[in-house]
């Protein structure tokens, strides 16, 4: 099965500069590289609640892009840079906008380095062709 790449409308520089495509569609599956709450410029939004919705909404470009949405979404990995700290506003914006259940599989993990961001998602979404 051959890779398409996906990318959203406006796409930005990060893709190029880092040199990775914004999803990898795969048959049904697409496979979302780990978005972040970038500003206009490719630079880190500085207030953690915006840059996490930030990056949502960069998720939410990518499935768009290819056809999909966040009802989509199966499986999503969140990289956090102070968990402990974070995660109560990670957990509200996340209900905002996901909604309710049924829930994706949800994988949280701890880093120490996002490139000067504090928060990324990652995701698996199924979207059937013809979407």
């Amino acid at each position: 099965m051959q890779r398409e790449p996906i990318f959203p409308a406006n796409r930005h520089n990060l893709y190029a500069q880092h040199r990775y495509s914004a999803a990898i569609r795969s048959g049904d599956l697409l496979f979302v590289s780990g978005q972040v709450g970038s500003r206009e410029d490719g630079t880190p939004e500085p207030d953690f609640e915006r840059q996490v919705r930030l990056a949502y909404d960069n998720l939410t470009a990518v499935l768009r892009a290819a056809g999909g949405s966040l009802d989509d979404v199966v499986d999503v990995t969140t990289f956090h840079t102070d968990p402990p700290t974070q995660i109560e506003t990670v957990m509200k914006v996340r209900e905002a906008v996901l909604g309710g259940a049924p829930y994706p599989n949800w994988t949280a993990v701890g880093v120490n380095w996002l490139a000067g961001f504090d928060f990324e998602i990652k995701a698996i979404a199924r979207i059937p062709a013809g979407n």
